[in-house]
Formats: structure tokens, C-alpha cells, sequence
């Protein structure tokens, strides 16, 4: 397919353009750590669900995280070829942001014992969060040289750690010295933090909106030709993506190691409080992640300099492996801080060399379509991890079984990685443009 003249791909060096990018992981990862894998789990199974029975909260909570993530998983690639063809990425960046911020915000609305409306905001707010990084990842390949993708990608997620940590380590304290904030109770102080990440996302997203440009689509179409269209893109990226093995091999192993290291970060709380650990130290486990990832992942992305990219995450893989063999045996808060240290060193790094490889080896010109299947490969995992533990840990009753059944999909994600010609992918992304 040749690029149409009047279509401008904007890769630059415009380093403006790459921090108000990577503001946005700042911004929207206020909900991953205070939401997502910190508050949220601890206040459901505490104050919405029935805190007598941790393995059917766990339950829920995992198939909560699975309905989310098969409703984004479901709509990505066909929202990422509209969005290509009416040329409105950040068009639909900022209909998900807003969903999801509102949606965050309405958690202070859910009173007590009302798990089912819990799970259904929860799950607007983590369909809102999930889109919108389809569409914020897809404006990567326009910002930045493909020479500079694993730079730039690194910045945005060791951005998005320190910009994320500082937030819930200001709702850590107010959930620990409410009378400081001058609120009477921890519950409410953590109904408060759910608004304070709203309020967070919506004013850091300000500059993604300002001063990254997407590229100018002269003949982009209207929102119903566009609906039609994607219908008829989408087909042809599926035909494309079977020719383009390079590509369909690594959404294979992505989908299977990513959703280990997805399921990790939504399940560990879960997993922590059912092993019987205090709140205060899994919320302290959950800090040091962020503090020490945010280094971890710029000096990962120099490792990768080093060894390669696919090198680079075929270490991070085996850590994890290792990571969630250990975490079987853990017994002590000692070992939780340890195991949380060791998944920082390797988070930051695997998500973001992931993210810049994927997009040296597809057409800049369709990136949001083709990170609709990189987005939908990834929720399709987020299905099958925490569903996977939730029910294994249910039907032994016993959590260790339910963590240990993760090892599985970073055997099959190294496996299926092993086979991915990262040269030949981008050789074969080059000849597409110029074809």
C-alpha cells in the first residue's frame, strides 16, 4: 500500500511534543496504582463485598476485571481503524479519558454493600482507562523516530510511575492520618482518593491535548463513512496481520506474558489480603513499586541497549516467572516487600520495550488500528489471568494454587517470543510503506 501524499506523518524530535506525551501516563496512572491494584481491591472485599468470604470477593474481583477488559478487548481494533480513517485519535484519547475519569470520580458514590454497582463503575472506569491508552500508544510512532520509539516509551511509563506513586502516596496518608486532612475515617478518606485521581487525570492530561499534533488526514472521512469504513479496514488488517507473521507471532506471546504481568498488578493486593497480610503493608508494597520502578524502567531501557530489545524482554519474562514461583512460598511481609521490589526492577521495562517494539514492526500510517490488536491481544489476556486465578484460587480454596497457576502464561509467552524475527518485522513494516 503506498501512503497517501496528502496524509503527514509527523515523526519528529520535538521533545515538547514527548513530555506532554508521556504527562498523560503521569496523569492516567493515578488510577492504576490507586485504584486499579491498590484502594479498590482493598475497599471491595472491606466495604462493598462480603468481607467473611475473601475467595468469593477475589472471584468477583477477577471477573469484574475480566468483563472490562472483553468490552475493550472486543471494541479496540475496530475503534482504532475508525479512528485511522476519520484521523481522530485523540478525538477518542479524550471520549475514554473522560469516561474514565468520571467514572473514577463516581466511586465516592457507592455506598457501602453495594458490590454489583461497585463492579459496574469499576468497569466503566477501567474500560475508559485501558481505551484511551489505545489511542495514546498509537500517537507514539508520530512523536517520536523509530530510532527514538524505546526512549520515548520508556520516559512515558517511569513518568507514569513516579506520577502515580506520588498521588497514592498523598491518598496512603490520607487513608492512614485522616484526622490530618481533616476527614473522620480511613473509608472515607479512600471514597475521597477516588475523586483526588480524577481531578489528577483530568488536569495532567491538559498538555497531551495542547501540544501534541496528530497528523493531518486531508482526506479523512465523516463519523458514519469512517464507521463504515473501519468495518472494511478492520478485514483488511486481519488479512494483513496473516501475512505480516512477524507481527501475528508477537501478539501471540504478548497476549500470553503480558497477561501475567496484568493479572500481578491487579491481583496482588487480592492475593495479600487473602495470604492474611495487613492493609498498611500491602499499600507500602504497592509504594515501593512505583518509587523504585520509575529509575527501573529508564536504566531497563539502557539494559536494552546493551543486550537488544527482545533480549531485554525475554529477561523480564523470566523474572516474573521467577517472581510468581517464589510468591507461592511467601509467608512473611518481608517476602511480599522483596517480591515487590523484584517486579519493579522488571515492570517499567517489559511494558514499555513491548509497547516500542510492536511499533517498529507495523505501519506508522495505520498505528491505531494496528495497536486496536495490540490493545485487544493485551485485554484479551487480562481475561484469562485474573479469571484464572480467581477460580483456581476458588475451587482449592486456597490462594497459593490460584497464583502459581500464573507461571503458565510466561512459559507460553517466552516460548511464542522465542519465534518472532524482529528484523524481518521490520523489514517487512518498511516495504509496507513503500509498497
Amino acid at each position: 500500500m503506498s501512503i497517501p501524499a496528502n496524509d503527514t506523518l509527523l515523526q519528529s524530535d520535538d521533545k515538547r511534543a514527548w513530555r506532554s506525551w508521556a504527562l498523560y501516563d503521569w496523569a492516567n496512572s493515578a488510577f492504576a496504582t490507586t485504584v486499579m491494584a491498590g484502594f479498590f481491591p482493598l475497599f471491595f472485599k472491606a466495604y462493598w463485598a462480603n468481607p467473611n468470604n475473601p475467595s468469593e470477593s477475589t472471584y468477583i474481583l477477577g471477573l469484574s476485571n475480566s468483563i472490562g477488559s472483553i468490552v475493550v478487548a472486543a471494541l479496540a481494533p475496530f475503534l482504532g481503524a475508525i479512528a485511522d480513517k476519520a484521523g481522530a485519535k485523540k478525538k477518542f484519547l479524550a471520549l475514554f479519558a473522560f469516561l474514565g475519569i468520571v467514572m473514577t470520580g463516581g466511586l465516592w458514590m457507592v455506598q457501602q454493600g453495594q458490590w454489583l454497582m461497585a463492579v459496574l463503575v469499576y468497569a466503566l472506569a477501567a474500560i475508559g482507562f485501558s481505551s484511551s491508552n489505545l489511542f495514546y500508544d498509537s500517537l507514539l510512532p508520530v512523536i517520536a523516530r523509530r530510532e527514538k520509539v524505546d526512549y520515548v516509551s520508556a520516559l512515558g511509563f517511569a513518568w507514569g510511575y513516579i506520577g502515580g506513586g506520588l498521588l497514592f502516596l498523598i491518598n496512603v496518608i490520607m487513608y492512614l492520618q485522616p484526622e490530618l486532612f481533616g476527614i473522620p475515617d480511613g473509608s472515607t478518606a479512600i471514597r475521597i482518593s477516588f475523586v483526588t485521581v480524577a481531578i489528577w487525570w483530568a488536569v495532567f492530561s491538559i498538555p497531551v491535548f495542547l501540544f501534541v499534533k496528530e497528523p493531518t488526514k486531508h482526506d479523512s472521512v465523516g463519523a458514519l463513512e469512517a464507521i463504515s469504513s473501519g468495518w472494511k479496514q478492520l478485514a483488511k488488517t486481519i488479512s494483513d496481520i496473516k501475512h505480516m507473521k512477524v507481527v501475528g507471532m508477537f501478539l501471540l506471546a504478548y497476549w500470553f506474558y503480558i497477561d501475567g504481568v496484568d493479572t500481578i498488578v491487579r491481583m496482588a493486593v487480592s492475593y495479600g489480603t487473602d495470604l492474611g497480610f495487613d492493609s498498611s503493608a500491602l499499600i507500602t508494597a504497592l509504594l515501593l513499586v512505583q518509587f523504585v520502578a520509575f529509575p527501573a524502567a529508564l536504566l531497563y531501557y539502557r539494559f536494552s541497549n546493551v543486550v537488544g530489545v527482545k533480549p531485554a524482554i525475554m529477561y523480564a519474562i523470566g523474572g516474573y516467572a521467577v517472581i510468581t514461583f517464589l510468591a507461592y512460598f511467601m509467608n512473611a511481609t518481608w517476602h511480599f516487600y522483596t517480591l515487590a521490589v523484584m517486579i519493579a526492577l522488571f515492570q517499567g521495562g517489559i511494558q514499555a520495550l513491548s509497547r516500542s517494539l510492536y511499533t517498529r514492526i507495523i505501519p506508522t500510517e495505520r498505528s491505531a488500528e494496528f495497536f486496536g490488536f495490540y490493545n485487544m491481544f493485551g485485554k484479551f489476556a487480562a481475561v484469562m489471568g485474573p479469571f484464572l486465578m480467581g477460580y483456581v484460587t476458588l475451587m482449592y480454596d486456597n490462594p497459593r494454587f490460584g497464583i502459581l497457576s500464573i507461571l503458565v502464561l510466561f512459559m507460553l509467552g517466552a516460548f511464542f517470543l522465542a519465534k518472532v524475527d524482529v528484523a524481518k518485522g521490520e523489514q517487512l513494516a518498511r516495504d509496507y510503506l513503500t509498497n
